[in-house]
């Protein structure tokens, strides 16, 4: 038994140690393999916030972000809301997920004070699924409460809609 136990061991060992080198006709140029076309500055390549590439779990995180943020605004605040966080996952200067983009440091006063964790409200989730559905309306990357806003820099920003106790800048 320990014989056949030995043989099978060497077997394995010499089995999974041979390698196979596939050899290739095509002649890649190292230029080519580094070489990246820009389509437009501002926006990335491909559409990453189509909803067949967005995981159920985000979508989650980001009605949570819209019922923390947009408690007690109007529903076309909610989804404008959910809109800027989407852009933004389009947008090259910010990161290629929503939970990137959400956690994103000092991106959001609801993760920093916790209140991302509190479980979001229906209309918050019908807000983010049409924000998702639909192309976004509002072409933002930023929104503020202008009475409560204590970042100078974001008043520098372009205001292109206000809803509700939201500007929406880009």
């Amino acid at each position: 038994m320990k014989k056949i136990l030995m043989l099978v061991s060497i077997l394995t060992l010499v089995i999974g140690s041979y390698t196979v080198y596939a050899e290739s006709t095509k002649t890649i140029k190292p230029a080519e393999t580094l070489t990246a076309k820009k389509v437009d500055v501002d926006t990335k390549e491909s559409s990453v916030t189509d909803k067949r590439f967005i995981k159920e779990e985000e979508v989650r995180l980001l009605a949570r972000l819209v019922h923390a943020e947009a408690k007690g605004e109007p529903y076309e605040g909610k989804v404008a809301v959910a809109e800027v966080v989407l852009n933004r996952v389009e947008h090259e200067q910010f990161p290629d997920t929503v939970k990137e983009v959400i956690y994103q440091r000092n991106a959001f006063q609801p993760v920093q004070n916790g209140a991302i964790n509190k479980p979001a409200g229906e209309e918050a989730i019908k807000a983010v699924e049409d924000a998702l559905e639909n192309e976004n309306n509002i072409k933002s990357l930023y929104f503020y409460n202008p009475e409560t806003a204590t970042s100078q820099w974001i008043f520098t920003r372009n205001v292109v809609k206000k809803i509700g106790k939201h500007a929406f800048a880009i």
